[in-house]
This record gives C-alpha cells, sequence and structure tokens, in this order.
C-alpha cells in the first residue's frame, strides 16, 4: 500500500489517456507499462536483481566443473550481477529518506547484508583464487536467496 501524492496521481491520468489514444501505438503494443513511482520500481527490479544473481551462482559453480564455461563474460556478468545490489539498496534509501517509507526492519537487514556479502566475496577472491568459481557461484545463490527473503519479509 502506497500513500500517491498529486503529481503521481496525475501522471497515472495523463498515462492512461496516452494509452487509450491509438495513435500512441500501432495495435501490436497494447499496453506498456508505467512505474509510477520508485516503490513500483524497486519491487520490480527485486525479481531482476534476484534471477541474475541466480544465473550468475549458476554459471560460475557449472564453471568450476566445465572450462568452456570461464572466460571473462563471466566475470564481467558476475560484476554487473552484483551492481544490481547495490542499485537496489539505493533505490530502497531512497525511498526511506524521500519518501518517509517505514519498511520491516529485517527488510533493511537483508538488503544491507547483501551489499556487505558482495565487499566481503571481492575482499576474498585472491586470497581463494584456485577456489574463485565456487566463491562467486555459492555468493550468487546466497545473494538471490537474500533477494527471496527480503521479499518475503516485505511483503
Amino acid at each position: 500500500m502506497s500513500i500517491q501524492t498529486d503529481d503521481e496521481t496525475g501522471a497515472r491520468r495523463w498515462a492512461t489517456r496516452c494509452f487509450r489514444d491509438r495513435r500512441w501505438h500501432d495495435g501490436l503494443v497494447s499496453v506498456l507499462p508505467v512505474l509510477a513511482n520508485l516503490s513500483d520500481l524497486h519491487e520490480g527490479f527485486a525479481w531482476v536483481m534476484v534471477v541474475v544473481n541466480g544465473l550468475a551462482g549458476i554459471w560460475a559453480l557449472a564453471a568450476h566443473r566445465l572450462e568452456s564455461l570461464r572466460g571473462r563474460a563471466l566475470w564481467w556478468f558476475t560484476a554487473m550481477v552484483q551492481l544490481t545490489i547495490a542499485v537496489q539498496v539505493t533505490m530502497g534509501v531512497g525511498m526511506v529518506a524521500g519518501q518517509d517509507i517505514d519498511p520491516p526492519q529485517f527488510h533493511l537487514f537483508y538488503g544491507f547484508v547483501a551489499l556487505v556479502v558482495v565487499g566481503i566475496v571481492y575482499s576474498y577472491r585472491q586470497s581463494l583464487r584456485p577456489h574463485r568459481h565456487l566463491l562467486y557461484g555459492y555468493a550468487g545463490l546466497f545473494l538471490m536467496g537474500l533477494g527471496i527473503r527480503a521479499m518475503l519479509v516485505a511483503g
């Protein structure tokens, strides 16, 4: 449940009028998603964070077994995936600070633990170099789990 300001209500009204006007689409796209506020963006991007962290974790674990899956693409993908956590935390902090939203305390806890885990994994990358695929694989799955738990706690 979110509180809407007059600006948000006006934006929704404008978007509804635009979607009813047939000039805005050619029949192939009937409805375009509209993210009305930061809360909707945070909620939708949470699923992106969960899925891509799971994929990165599975890829890294598979790369531990199969050398053909190793390479720069894995590390670039892993870096981008871990940036999604920083984006999520930043959006969450923006909501708490800017919109006076009071989320459940454990939701905040899981978000900041995920951010700390990224830092810890990065700091161990050199000392666990022979096992780095396992490190990033299990970390990706753990971060996916933290994201799921944060969503469940948020309700």
